[in-house]
């Protein structure tokens, strides 16, 4: 069985000068991030590992949650950042069979259309939302549409 837990970045500075890469967490943001891996650690909702896209709020929310689950430091992965369906999938697909559980940190709209394609469940998801995706299979690379069960599903307002 594998298990893969969706996050969609904390919330963060709308306008900052910059690149929309280089936006930072809000102060809110950055509790939000802490009070989600809070929750999900009582759970007992723990990955062995992090993948994260590059981006600022993103790279921040991982790590957020990496050290408040006492994981080591979250793996990158450049494609995660304006990711569609197809590649979220690509990425889920490529993931490495020495996990069984991992979480992935990104961006939405693609939080919310990899977890409706893996699941056929329809969520909002705000930011700092997690989603718990179980699959009944062995491999990351046979994970397609709707193969998985969404089994939790939260967010800080929740």
């Amino acid at each position: 069985m594998k298990k893969l837990l969706l996050v969609r970045h904390s919330k963060a500075e709308k306008d900052t000068g910059g690149k929309d890469f280089d936006r930072p967490l809000k102060y809110p943001g950055i509790q939000d991030a802490r009070f989600m891996a809070d929750r999900i650690k009582e759970k007992e909702i723990i990955p062995q590992l992090i993948v994260t896209s590059p981006a600022l709020r993103t790279k921040t929310t991982a790590e957020i949650f990496a050290d408040a689950l006492k994981l080591p430091d979250p793996n990158t992965e450049k494609s995660i950042y304006e990711a569609t369906q197809q590649t979220w999938l690509k990425v889920i697909n490529r993931l490495s069979n020495q996990y069984d559980f991992v979480a992935i940190v990104g961006h939405n709209p693609g939080v919310a259309e990899i977890l409706y394609y893996l699941t056929g469940e329809a969520r909002e998801v705000h930011t700092s939302a997690v989603a718990l995706i179980e699959f009944d299979i062995d491999d990351w690379a046979a994970i397609s549409g709707n193969s998985g069960k969404l089994t939790y599903f939260s967010y800080p307002k929740d």
